[in-house]
């Protein structure tokens, strides 16, 4: 009995959670860009689905008028984040410095937030729920990290505090 049990829990640990694949599911309207605009800044982010099946997150940020960041949203009906432990994401960027976000409701004010690094390759960037600390504009928060609850919002978001262009190609996101 005992080792059907560990094949049994070794099946339920590798399966994962497709939460968005380009190539299945490909409206650019369910993804919706929010620039440093909303506060007086000038980036510019736009998002389209690439002639391959990938969705493109690319523009510029600036930093005139106190600005400096450009983000891309993607809201859905809640789900769950039981049992998975890591968010998976295969991209491609431009060996900037990114953030992926999410949100336990999509009207909280702050997202739990990691950075990632981009190489300029396809990679695959796993990404440890409970390593996603929360955060309001820049500022970490004095609440606990992320821990398997639902999640109703993910986004990626570009802010180096630099004034640079940049492109991130996103292939799937899931849950493992």
């Amino acid at each position: 009995m005992q080792p059907l049990c560990l094949l049994i829990i070794a099946l339920i640990t590798m399966q994962s959670y497709t939460l968005v694949d380009f190539q299945q599911n490909s409206n650019p309207e369910n993804w919706t860009i929010v620039d440093d605009v909303v506060m007086g800044g000038r980036s510019s982010g736009s998002f389209y689905i690439s002639d391959e099946g990938y969705g493109v997150f690319q523009g510029s940020v600036s930093l005139e008028n106190n600005g400096g960041f450009s983000s891309l949203r993607y809201r859905f009906k809640k789900i769950t984040t039981k049992p998975y432990s890591k968010i998976v994401l295969r991209v491609k960027g431009d060996g900037k410095t990114f953030q992926f976000r999410i949100k336990t409701k999509a009207s909280d004010y702050y997202s739990f937030i990691s950075y990632f690094d981009t190489s300029g390759d396809w990679e695959t960037i796993e990404i440890s729920l409970n390593e996603m600390y929360p955060a309001f504009r820049g500022r970490t928060l004095n609440i606990p990290n992320f821990s398997s609850g639902p999640i109703e919002e993910l986004a990626f978001l570009i802010g180096n505090k630099k004034a640079e262009s940049f492109k991130l190609e996103i292939d799937t996101i899931s849950l493992k």
